[in-house]
């Protein structure tokens, strides 16, 4: 029996998301599975996404019934297991053969033969108790830090963290958001290109944050024209309700500004604008090129700690790189890849690129600064120390932009004060129905 295209093609992708440190949804999304099924491809997408979101809670449970310690199987070895024990703990449409087949004849197709007795004896024992593992589902009744860690399948620096900061109840509805799968919101510029994708049986539904913003509940977003041509792009609507914070101008500049979502926001709400938005990869130019095709935008390729021009703009958008820690939703790669030590080496990088655009905002001139962090040594703390060095600027109330935004109808979310901490915004997954963003505004005066 063959194995099936979304087991051979989730195989693959977890490979590569380790060996390479490729990120999963973008691989999914590439042209090389394009051909798969839409049943192939929902049915790969679950197997990436749910190994990865459970990798530590899985490992458990394979370790159970492994003869071997897991730090010595091969990658590939391993992976097929993982594969195998989520879809028997997790997937109860999947029949137990297949899962236990399958994931023997991956081995086998990965030249690991000489694996193929121990993975068929690991998974023949764990098939026969997986279902007592119910315990695997249980993070909403969890009490303490080491249940969380175990339940949730969480690094346990990361929870240790988020407790400190947050407390144990936020921390563990970050944790338990991280382990669903995330709604599709998606940002149009028109809203005659909702009423297109419910003709081509999209269904839709409001955003929870913003009017402008919808959430897709069923249908193919990506087959349709519109997603195609790029009047529609998937954007959590954290990351939409950022773009707004910028607010008119007249000359913008959009720093690290691939894929480009908030640019081409920027571009529509500011038609009469010119626009520069940088990109250090030039391949990510080349995409935000393609999605932003707005006449107003000029696209350069250039390292944002040191900007190639002398021009003073109105608007500065600063959308550093960052942990992502806020996405573990989407990209549930990144607890498994990211360190502790990591935050030091980002934090320096986020402070240069924030000091090299400051410079280039004019008099009277305000500056966001954001990320999709949770942690303060990214958010807060890069903000204090380039304004402590800078008294020309000041941190503006985000609160009152806010509300601002309300009062014109363009933020639905009413609980405006659970939207900011001190004069941040800071929205968290799981109290915030999105991804966990950072923002700061910063004028000159």
């Amino acid at each position: 029996m063959p194995i099936s295209p979304a087991r051979v093609a989730a195989f693959d992708i977890l490979l590569r998301v380790e060996r390479e440190g490729s990120y999963a949804s973008e691989l999914l999304h590439s042209s090389r599975y394009a051909e798969l099924s839409s049943a192939d491809h929902g049915l790969a997408t679950e197997l990436v996404m749910g190994v990865l979101r459970w990798r530590s809670l899985l490992d458990e449970r394979i370790a159970e019934h492994s003869s071997q310690q897991l730090a010595r199987l091969d990658r590939e070895v391993l992976t097929a297991l993982r594969l195998a024990a989520y879809q028997l703990l997790f997937l109860d449409r999947v029949p137990e053969r297949a899962a236990v087949h399958e994931s023997v004849e991956l081995v086998k197709r990965a030249r690991k033969r000489s694996a193929v007795p121990f993975a068929n004896a690991v998974l023949r024992k764990f098939a026969g108790v997986a279902k007592e593992h119910a315990d695997a589902f249980a993070v909403a009744t969890v009490k303490t830090s080491s249940e969380l860690v175990e339940y949730s399948a969480h690094p346990v620096w990361l929870v240790e963290r988020w407790i400190q900061e947050f407390g144990f109840a936020v921390a563990k509805q970050i944790c338990e958001y991280d382990q669903r799968i995330p709604e599709t919101a998606i940002s149009v510029l028109d809203a005659t290109v909702a009423d297109e994708l419910r003709c081509q049986k999209i269904l839709l539904s409001q955003g929870h944050l913003l009017t402008s913003a919808y959430r897709v509940d069923a249908g193919d977003l990506t087959g349709t024209r519109a997603y195609l041509e790029g009047r529609v792009v998937v954007q959590d609507e954290a990351s939409q309700l950022v773009s707004l914070l910028v607010g008119p101008g007249s000359r913008i500049l959009d720093c690290c500004a691939a894929p480009g979502g908030k640019t081409r926001t920027l571009a529509a709400r500011n038609p009469d604008a010119r626009i520069v938005a940088t990109e250090l990869h030039p391949h990510r130019a080349l995409l935000l090129r393609k999605l932003v095709t707005a006449a107003n935008v000029q696209v350069i390729a250039a390292d944002a700690r040191e900007l190639p021009t002398t021009a003073f703009f109105d608007r500065i958008l600063v959308d550093v790189p960052c942990s992502g820690t806020g996405t573990l939703a989407r990209n549930p790669e990144i607890k498994w890849r990211l360190k502790r030590e990591d935050l030091a080496d980002l934090q320096a990088r986020q402070l240069a690129i924030l000091r090299s655009a400051m410079q280039r905002v004019s008099l009277g001139g305000r500056l966001v600064y954001s990320t999709c962090s949770l942690e303060k040594e990214e958010n807060s703390a890069v903000v204090e120390s380039a304004v402590s060095s800078e008294s020309s600027f000041r941190v503006l109330d985000c609160g009152a932009e806010l509300k601002r935004l309300h009062a014109q109808r363009e933020l639905r979310w009413e609980n405006i004060d659970s939207l900011t901490s001190g004069a941040y915004l800071r929205t968290i997954p799981g109290v915030h129905p999105c991804d966990g963003f950072f923002g700061a505004i910063l004028e000159r005066s």
